[in-house]
């Protein structure tokens, strides 16, 4: 009977083994994101979305290759998004939308969770890769934020790439602002009866703000994010990208980037918000924090995602939109991709 007993106790045990290893979660080590919106399969041609995870994968092989080496998760962080930034498909860099008067401005942050330290630049128009001057901000300077001409004059000193305002230009992003100017000078007197309060949706089909977030095998965190901002935005409009605690945010515990209409994020504190809620509390989640925040932010009326990484290579990736492109690589390599909602 004692010798059945001890049996039956020692398959008990290895059931459980067995289901605590189905459970055990694999450790990210960074995660990035190439923005939220109505992102639908049946708008996307297989030659276009397959374009999509090239630059997606090389983004996330770029970023892993210097954790891999033994880099920092800043310089991870910087080096994944500037893939993205030099790509046309991205409102970020080369792909940034246009503002309302035909022209692009770029906003861009980034922050070392280790030291709290943080760099960001915004409405600039002449930095190749944004992200590489906002690491300058934070690397290179007293300040956090640098903006417009002052930001690109610093940028130079700096050694970070400058170039003419035309290689920003790109045919898809001139053809959707021209849409946009035409459905505007369309509108009819009812449509300016909104209560003030409210904020007019925007007229982006997608939201193509790219992030990464990283972390090293020294175990601390880094958060980035980039972007075009909002197509038709006017004077001088920022959104939260740039906005430490806004769009972005990292600290010893986690890192966060966002990617949405940016509004919300800013009067949210999107990001930090995320982290705070994993200081206040241990008994909540990094997917459940994350998720709260996406919750708290459609019911304001916004929309979007963000990706989030703890200390313990957990990673959270909660969008209310009906896609986001994003991905994931392990510490072993193994890379995932995805673009809709699934």
């Amino acid at each position: 009977m004692v010798k059945r007993i001890f049996v039956l106790a020692l398959l008990g045990c290895g059931s459980y083994i067995l289901q605590a290893q189905q459970m055990k979660q694999p450790t990210y080590v960074l995660a990035i994101h190439g923005g939220a919106g109505t992102i639908l399969k049946k708008n996307m041609s297989d030659a276009l979305e397959q374009a999509y995870r090239v630059v997606l994968e090389q983004s996330l092989h770029e970023g892993y290759q210097v954790l891999k080496g033994g880099g920092t998760s800043v310089d991870a962080v910087a080096a994944a998004i500037r893939v993205m930034e030099d790509s046309p498909l991205f409102n970020a860099g080369k792909g940034a939308v246009f503002n309302h008067k035909g022209e692009n401005e770029l906003d861009a942050s980034i922050m070392d969770g280790k030291t709290l330290l943080a760099g960001a630049v915004a409405g600039v128009q002449t930095i190749r890769n944004p992200i590489m001057a906002a690491k300058a901000v934070m690397e290179q300077s007293e300040h956090v934020m640098m903006v417009g001409r002052g930001a690109e004059e610093f940028a130079a000193t700096k050694g970070v790439e400058i170039v003419d305002p035309s290689y920003f230009w790109t045919q898809p992003r001139w053809d959707a602002l021209q849409r946009i100017l035409k459905r505007d000078a369309e509108k009819t007197e009812l449509d300016h009866g909104a209560p003030q309060t409210q904020l007019a949706k925007p007229n982006d089909e997608k939201f193509g703000t790219v992030g990464c977030v990283a972390l090293d095998s020294y175990g601390n965190l880094a958060a980035g994010t980039s972007t075009g901002g909002m197509t038709n935005k006017k004077y001088g409009r920022v959104g939260d990208s740039p906005i430490i605690g806004a769009g972005n945010y990292a600290n010893k515990q986690v890192a966060v980037s966002c990617t949405g209409w940016g509004e919300f994020y800013i009067r949210t504190v999107a990001a930090y918000d995320v982290a705070a809620q994993l200081s206040y509390s241990s008994a909540i989640s990094t997917e459940a924090a994350a998720k709260a925040v996406i919750e708290k932010i459609g019911a304001l009326g916004g929309d979007g995602g963000m990706i989030v990484l703890d200390h313990n290579g957990q990673v959270a990736m909660p969008f209310n939109t009906e896609g986001m492109y994003r991905g994931t690589i392990t510490k072993e390599g193994k890379i995932d991709v995805r673009i809709y909602k699934d």
